[in-house]
């Protein structure tokens, strides 16, 4: 239903933390002039914890209206208490998003049976299309591919974001799953092995800056030209590293700044790129021929 790279785009913001939305509009028209396979509107990128019930609403509408269907739009909208995620489900539902993106409820560490009964109960209550989205190391439960395989018959659970890096886990989701279950990498660093070894897409952070250069890796990896595909991810690999010398999605937002496509700002608990940091992730910019060196 959905592949290719599909960005986990960024929450524009003031710098007073107030939504940036002409920004929002100028990213969606960006990603629509590079190739981005798809929009990932309020995931972890962004900043979907901070920002409340309404305004997540609205970044999803805001998202989807100035796609116009030029783009798919997939609304992040897991929580880590199931009303919240059905309700978050309907709104995607109704501002007319394509998908929705579920994180495994973070923080209160659910069983398998837990988590499949909370993704039987959202999929069951909203008809739209949903996606399992799987990163262990930010929800503290790993949804096991067992588990993956039970919520595959559920006939509007389309897929799974695998965010572990784990590529060895491709081959049992695919055997534990129906034929046309999608898989998609969470991780940059492995996404090129992940779409070479029968993955789908990616859902990337990598792909808010260098959006052209996702695309056609990630079209070159569904081709089966592994050269090309890794030859492409070479330039990117420097992005794939230093996009998390901090915590997801604070150094995308400072390269985004440093490309001069947003503003400074940042919801707390979250703060600005560290000074430490910067002119490392300026030579990945600088490397993935994003940005010029200056002299």
């Amino acid at each position: 239903m959905f592949q290719g790279s599909m960005v986990a785009l960024v929450t524009p913001m003031d710098a007073d933390g107030g939504l940036d939305w002409e920004a929002l509009d100028q990213l969606v028209e960006f990603h629509i002039e590079e190739g981005t396979d798809a929009i990932i509107a309020m995931g972890t990128t962004g900043e979907s914890a901070t920002l409340n019930e309404r305004e997540h609403c609205e970044v999803i509408h805001r998202v989807v209206q100035r796609a116009a269907g030029r783009i798919p739009v997939i609304a992040g909208t897991g929580a880590n208490a199931t009303q919240e995620a059905i309700d978050l489900t309907r709104c995607a539902k109704e501002q007319g998003a394509d998908a929705a993106l579920l994180v495994t409820p973070y923080y209160n560490k659910p069983t398998q049976e837990g988590l499949f009964l909370h993704y039987k109960a959202v999929a069951e209550t909203v008809d739209i299309p949903q996606i399992l989205y799987n990163v262990p190391g930010r929800t503290a439960c790993d949804l096991l591919p067992e588990t993956i395989g039970r919520l595959s018959n559920i006939a509007n659970i389309i897929g799974v974001k695998e965010a572990t890096g784990d590529l060895s886990r491709i081959e049992p989701i695919r055997q534990l799953c129906h034929e046309g279950f999608e898989l998609y990498s969470g991780d940059d660093s492995t996404c090129t092995d992940f779409i070479l070894q029968g993955g789908d897409g990616t859902i990337s952070v990598t792909a808010n800056v260098a959006p052209k250069q996702m695309h056609e890796m990630c079209m070159a990896a569904a081709a089966g030209d592994t050269e090309k595909a890794h030859g492409l991810n070479e330039l990117l690999k420097p992005l794939h590293r230093d996009l998390f010398l901090e915590a997801n999605p604070i150094p995308v937002k400072w390269a985004l700044l440093e490309m001069g496509r947003i503003k400074q700002g940042i919801r707390l608990p979250l703060t600005a790129l560290s000074e430490t940091y910067r002119p490392a992730l300026r030579d990945a910019l600088i490397a993935a021929g994003l940005i010029e060196e200056t002299v």
